[in-house]
């Protein structure tokens, strides 16, 4: 049994690939399992949906919001790249304890941590292509990973994915694990569109690594995190408000805006996503309600919410969040200030995530759903289903 992450995987990228012939495993698949889509969790970002698939839980019971998020009480900002941040268990342990032999390969090591958690001291695998040379047996439960599956691939390439799906190939057909989740990294999303070469070429590597698993027996679920889109001017430039700049210039100094795509990828995205969150000033600032209606009004804000109801509609830790947030359109970034963001690191064009807009993903499963589930996926199926379906869902 195989989940996996394909991260930053719009459906368009299956879609372009697929009408040109380069994914062969995956149309057999569709054909003969299912295919559709499921709504991931907002903000449409890395370490949200990734907690929320390996806990099966939203992020108001798991408490990973976002990358990054400032500590009121520390006082200080802080990226949650690490298990401490985590309030609900996985379900990897469990899965080893009740005889699964467990591995979890990400290709960022920022995930690992997460994932890691009570599994390696369970007798579990867990490790990732980022940092797969360090992989040693008592902390990550394997001390063969580069002898296993090869060379540790660099982060910032299309090698670090695909590394990932033949690690579990490796496993599964060793049978050192039976029961496997997968996460990838949207390097190539973020610097190709769904049509190019660079993309297709990748695509294709994908549906190689998912032939050989489906060929060693696996049942295979895939989903991404969240999808991906160009957030560009007509002349290339980045696509950004600088919301930070922005509030201060019309309500006075003080406002602090957080931007929860901030990870030590900045190379990905320059800190710019599609989503933010607002801390108002100590010591008073404008009416709440006149700074919401100013920002609303933004050209290309498509959401601005105050906590409580962003905590109930998207389903987050109000506790790690700011006094409002703010979502913008598909083509759109929210930053802090010019000086904040080095956009030399995106020089190449902006692609990005964290709205609306990146919110639908796919939802693939090797076999068919049986009755009970494929009901359950005509009504809003969500992506950290995916274990769910894997285990329950589909027909014997």
């Amino acid at each position: 049994m195989v989940g996996i992450c394909l991260d930053g995987s719009a459906d368009e990228y299956l879609d372009a690939a697929l009408a040109r012939g380069r994914m062969p495993q995956l149309q057999s698949l569709s054909l003969r399992g299912f295919r559709g889509l499921a709504r991931g969790q907002m903000p449409s970002f890395t370490n949200v949906n990734n907690a929320s698939i390996v806990t099966g839980a939203p992020p108001r019971i798991h408490g990973i919001g976002g990358n990054y998020f400032y500590d009121a009480a520390a006082d200080c900002e802080v990226m949650t790249n690490d298990a401490s941040f985590l309030r609900a268990p996985t379900l990897f342990p469990a899965a080893q304890q009740a005889g699964r032999r467990v591995a979890v390969v990400t290709a960022k090591d920022k995930l690992r941590g997460f994932f890691a958690v009570g599994l390696v001291e369970a007798g579990g695998i867990a490790f990732s292509a980022e940092c797969v040379s360090q992989a040693a047996q008592a902390s990550h439960g394997i001390g063969d990973a580069l002898a296993l599956v090869g060379p540790q691939p660099d982060i910032y390439t299309a090698e670090a994915s695909l590394y990932v799906l033949r690690a579990g190939v490796k496993l599964l057909a060793a049978g050192r694990a039976d029961f496997l989740y997968l996460s990838t990294t949207d390097f190539m999303q973020h610097k190709f569109p769904p049509e190019a070469s660079e993309a297709l070429d990748f695509y294709a590597g994908i549906d190689e690594q998912l032939g050989r698993l489906l060929e060693l027996g696996a049942l295979v679920g895939i989903t991404a995190d969240h999808g991906m889109n160009p957030k560009q001017k007509p002349d290339g430039s980045p696509n950004v408000i600088y919301l930070e700049s922005v509030l201060n210039q019309q309500f006075g100094p003080g406002f602090r805006v957080i931007l929860p795509i901030t990870d030590p990828h900045l190379v990905h995205h320059g800190a710019l996503g599609s989503f933010a969150q607002v801390h108002l000033p100590r010591g008073g600032a404008a009416p709440l309600g006149a700074i919401l209606d100013f920002v609303r009004a933004l050209p290309g804000v498509t959401e601005a919410l105050d906590q409580p109801t962003a905590a109930r509609l998207l389903e987050l830790p109000p506790d790690r969040m700011g006094d409002f947030v703010v979502c913008a359109g598909r083509d759109l970034t929210l930053g802090r200030t010019p000086e904040w963001h080095d956009l030399s690191l995106i020089e190449e064009g902006l692609r990005s995530h964290g709205g609306r807009y990146e919110e639908m993903v796919p939802f693939l499963f090797s076999a068919p759903l049986n009755a009970q589930y494929a009901a359950k996926a005509k009504c809003d199926p969500r992506n950290f289903d995916l274990f769910d379906y894997l285990c329950n869902g589909l027909q014997a």
